[in-house]
């Protein structure tokens, strides 16, 4: 009864509003990266992908709200995510040109969930601020904005892969999201926080560099395995 009596206070209601819209903005960028891990896979392991991602996502927000605060003031964690999310990019873009038929064959079903638990973890501490943010300590506002990730993500990355079949440059600008997040998420980091306040352009710069540097290794990487693979036959 008390549940049902919340949404007739307006105050829960926007806050409800905002929480959604929240997920809305930054469940994106989880999405992408499931959806370019995943891609390769056959039809019926890029559903289990998704769900395992999709669950792994929410699950690792639940623990993350609560050490949030914490995890923040921790010197140098975001500059290893960030760094992380860079890595991750690269090797989501490298091998994007693979023929269709021999991507879905050697494609692995453990390595696209590596890859999107680690990026899961990095990018999900942005939701959890933002929604404990949102939530101003409410708890059925935080848990109702925990539920409503799982089919944001879900959803996302089921229409991500579908787009990236048929406008395969959405490839290139998720590994640029993902590097745009990351070169972020290092600039966020309290060892750059004086610094970044002291300079507006940092911050920006951080993320523009992130992405160039995804877009710039990854094709690097692709184009001398590409030549590596025409030495050899």
């Amino acid at each position: 009864m008390d549940f049902l009596q919340s949404f007739q206070n307006p105050e829960f209601v926007v806050g409800l509003l905002k929480i959604i819209w929240i997920n809305i903005l930054l469940s994106g960028d989880n999405a992408v990266v499931i959806a370019l891990a995943a891609r390769g896979l056959p039809p019926h392991q890029q559903k289990q992908a998704i769900m395992i991602g999709s669950g792994a996502a929410v699950a690792l927000r639940i623990g993350l709200t609560i050490v949030a605060a914490w995890l923040l003031e921790l010197q140098g964690l975001q500059v290893i995510g960030g760094i992380l999310l860079l890595w991750i990019g690269t090797q989501l873009l490298a091998g994007e040109d693979e023929h269709e038929g021999e991507a879905k064959e050697n494609s692995s079903m453990m390595t696209a969930v590596r890859t999107i638990l680690i990026a899961d973890l990095v990018m999900s501490l942005d939701n959890v601020i933002g929604v404990a943010a949102a939530a101003k300590g409410d708890q059925v506002l935080l848990i109702i904005g925990l539920a409503i990730s799982i089919p944001l993500v879900v959803f996302g990355s089921s229409m991500m892969i579908k787009l990236m079949e048929r406008f395969p440059v959405i490839i290139t600008a998720g590994a640029a999201l993902i590097g745009w997040v990351g070169g972020e998420t290092v600039a966020s980091d309290v060892l750059l926080r004086d610094f970044s306040a002291a300079n507006p352009w940092f911050h920006m710069a951080s993320a523009a560099a992130g992405a160039a540097f995804v877009i710039g290794w990854g094709r690097y990487m692709d184009s001398r395995k590409a030549h590596s693979e025409s030495t050899d036959a």
